[in-house]
């Protein structure tokens, strides 16, 4: 699994300056790599498919959204990282994509370490440049425009799409009670005064699509897997939204891989398909009373929390109990969160507001509201939503609220200080940032699913592949690694193999 996070951006007073570059002074400020640096890898673009849809055919590039090519060059910043991460300029965003990992600890810690990347690029940036830079990790600027935070999970090929269809849209629609980061304003441009559980939901028109700029689904049919397409296909998910609470990005990540795995297994139960999803993917937001009851296609109403209790109990039942050899420490962990979040929401949802961060928000805007008689239509209500994903230790407020323990932390800064630094060592992430990190002139691209190394003696560039997410490991390669000084001596130790 894995998560891509694009930053707002701005620069204060500066209204006119465009954006893609500000963009791009970012990410080419990240240790003063600038474009065009030998030391600065390409990226391969050569294996990409963003217009392959799940459903069985290709879209035409004639017919896509300019957005939808994310397999073009632009000429933009576009950096590898040594944690096997990458660092680029997604249109009008800087982004950050995280290495591979194979939990939803480690996908919090890399995600975190990106986060604290980012935000040492925009301050570099900023003492480099004209103008102040402000970097947010929030999903809407509120007059219309939103951009994603998108999880990925890697799923067998042979479960059939219908069924992720079918079951992982009400999951999707209901998730948001634990998930959201909570918005001020409701719909698209925001200008419907009150406050609603998520940043995206008002932004998604239809239940499944190729889109991921327009026309948003709930279901994204992406067909692009990163790894042998014969066995594998990853589950591109831009429904959810980019958490400052490492609690509610764990959760995120945890419970979503369960659903997968009760899907995948033919375990998820009863049908709890709904009758309008986009319908009840505004409803649920939009309710931060938690009391809407959603309508299901067969005519039953529940909540989203009894929803999701019925997926955490499946959940449970399907991993065993918990001296039950088949779930390890952190599944059972992600359980016994999920159903302490569900009884918490139900009890009394403010009690959650140093674990989530729509509750966690909420609470510093009421505590304005109340002390200064404020409705939902006052702008300082807006400024503060923002700055609770300001980015900057010492502005943003959900960093203050940690940094006074408000609000709960799961990894360590000593961990994520490593892991701005090195990849997970469990998956092909360490083999690519390694590579990166030990010969950095030789390697001339990379991508998910190659390293491709320029070294003389050599006619062609010789491209290493990594279609196996779980190869390419610590395990595997460190003593390898070690024994090659130079790229050259890899490559002849790997053809040897």
């Amino acid at each position: 699994m894995g998560i891509e996070t694009e930053y707002g951006v701005s620069v204060p007073g500066q209204p006119h300056v465009n954006a893609m570059m500000t963009s791009t002074a970012v990410v080419t400020a990240h240790r003063g790599v600038s474009v065009g640096d030998r030391g600065a890898s390409r990226w391969d673009f050569d294996q990409e498919s963003p217009l392959r849809d799940a459903r069985g055919y290709d879209m035409s590039r004639a017919e896509a959204d300019p957005s939808q090519l994310t397999d073009e060059e632009f000429g933009l910043a576009n950096l590898i990282l040594t944690n096997g991460a990458r660092l680029y300029v997604d249109h009008a965003h800087p982004e950050y994509s995280s290495p591979e990992v194979t939990n939803p600890l480690d996908a919090v810690c890399w995600d975190r370490a990106g986060q604290e990347v980012m935000a040492l690029a925009g301050e570099a940036a900023t003492q480099t440049g004209p103008f102040p830079i402000r970097l947010y990790k929030n999903n809407t600027d509120n007059k219309g425009a939103s951009y994603g935070c998108h999880e990925n999970y890697l799923m067998r090929r042979s479960t059939p799409f219908s069924d992720i269809i079918q079951h992982l849209t009400t999951f999707f629609v209901t998730r948001q009670i634990f998930t959201g980061a909570g918005r001020v304003g409701l719909g698209q441009d925001g200008r419907t005064h009150g406050f609603q559980l998520s940043q995206r939901a008002d932004f998604f028109e239809v239940e499944v699509g190729l889109e991921t700029t327009l026309k948003r689904p709930i279901i994204n049919t992406r067909d692009e897997p990163h790894a042998d397409p014969e066995r594998y296909r990853r589950l591109h998910v831009i429904v959810g939204d980019a958490n400052m609470s490492e609690v509610a990005t764990y959760l995120k990540m945890g419970t979503t891989a369960l659903v997968l795995s009760l899907i995948e297994n033919g375990e998820i139960g009863d049908d709890l398909s709904l009758a309008d999803p986009v319908r009840e993917m505004h409803a649920v937001s939009h309710d931060w009373t938690l009391a809407h009851r959603l309508q299901l296609a067969d005519g039953r109403e529940m909540s989203a929390i009894e929803i999701q209790r019925r997926f955490a109990d499946r959940a449970r039942a399907f991993v065993g109990t918990g001296d039950s050899a088949a779930a390890d420490s952190q599944t059972k962990d992600v359980l016994d969160r999920w159903d302490f979040v569900l009884d918490h929401l139900e009890a009394d949802p403010q009690s959650l507001a140093h674990l989530l961060d729509w509750v966690a928000k909420l609470r510093l805007l009421n505590g304005y509201r109340r002390r200064d008689n404020l409705d939902w239509d006052a702008a300082r209500l807006g400024l503060i939503d923002l700055q609770y994903s300001d980015i900057n230790p010492s502005r943003g407020l959900a960093l203050r609220l940690e940094a006074a323990g408000r609000l709960d932390r799961l990894c360590e800064p000593d961990r994520v200080a490593r892991a701005m630094e090195h990849p997970p060592e469990d998956t092909r992430a360490y083999f690519r940032g390694e590579c990166l990190r030990r010969y950095p002139q030789a390697v001339a691209a990379a991508s998910w699913d190659s390293v491709i190394f320029d070294v003389p003696g050599y006619e062609a560039l010789q491209r290493v592949p990594t279609l196996e997410p779980v190869r390419g490991t610590r395990a595997h390669l460190e003593a390898l690694l070690d024994a090659s000084a130079t790229a050259a001596d890899l490559l002849e130790a790997l053809r040897g193999r």
